[in-house]
């Protein structure tokens, strides 16, 4: 079985193409899908009304959804490996551009939108420079000036990086992701399965709940106004 992980900022198109993805392969490939999303997801139930795939989603809550998809991966695999997949699919709501929801073993999918602005990639952190492949939909919205400036700033984060530009809606270019796919190597070895690259530096005391502003009453990796460093405080 393989295994592709779908990430990117909300609304870049994420779920188009990994319809378009379904579209074109499961004609030779018995595909699964697995959405993690945070309060609400509707994309299983679609895709599996569409194409009849198993498909079914999990919600992050207090989680960042990069982090529960990283947590629920190992029973994703063993469930769609239970429905006999040939493709596991996993699509990320990506909230958190601190993170790579992208493991070994694995293609990593960044989808981004061309009209959200040619910053964009500068802004999308180890997302876009841990991927494999970047996929970058709505060209037809934009000059063709605008795309080779956002094609540059994709380069800038991750030279190396394959670049796919697509009209999802209607599968333009899209060619060059499904021979990708085809191409990936299947999971070896579930129990060797690894995150890419380093998680984030650290929990802060936000993160567990508490709420007062200023860094003057929270402890372990803290910031302040002036300076460009972090700082630990207390235990």
């Amino acid at each position: 079985m393989k295994l592709a992980v779908v990430a990117g900022p909300p609304s870049a198109g994420k779920t188009a193409v990994v319809r378009q993805i379904i579209r074109s392969l499961s004609g030779e490939n018995r595909i699964v899908y697995i959405k993690i999303d945070v309060v609400r997801a509707f994309e299983d139930e679609e895709l599996a009304a569409e194409f009849g795939i198993p498909a079914r989603k999990v919600y992050s809550g207090d989680l960042c959804p990069d982090h529960a998809g990283v947590m629920v991966m190992r029973d994703a695999i063993a469930w769609a490996g239970g429905e006999g997949a040939d493709l596991l699919l996993v699509e990320s709501a990506g909230l958190c551009l601190r993170c790579s929801p992208y493991t070994t073993q694995a293609l990593g999918i960044v989808v981004l939108s061309a009209i959200s602005g040619t910053n964009t990639p500068l802004k999308m952190a180890a997302m876009l420079a841990l991927a494999d492949t970047a996929v970058v939909t709505r060209i037809d919205l934009v000059s063709q000036a605008e795309k080779e400036v956002f094609r540059e700033r994709i380069r800038e984060v991750n030279p190396y990086l394959d670049i796919v530009e697509t009209n999802a809606l209607q599968g333009t270019g899209m060619r060059y992701l499904l021979r990708a796919i085809e191409e990936c190597p299947a999971i070896t070895d579930p129990d060797t399965i690894v995150l890419r690259g380093a998680p984030p530096l650290g929990v802060c005391t936000l993160c567990i709940g508490k709420t007062e502003i200023g860094w003057q009453n929270h402890f372990g990796v803290i910031r302040k106004l002036e300076g460009a460093d972090y700082l630990y405080r207390g235990d």
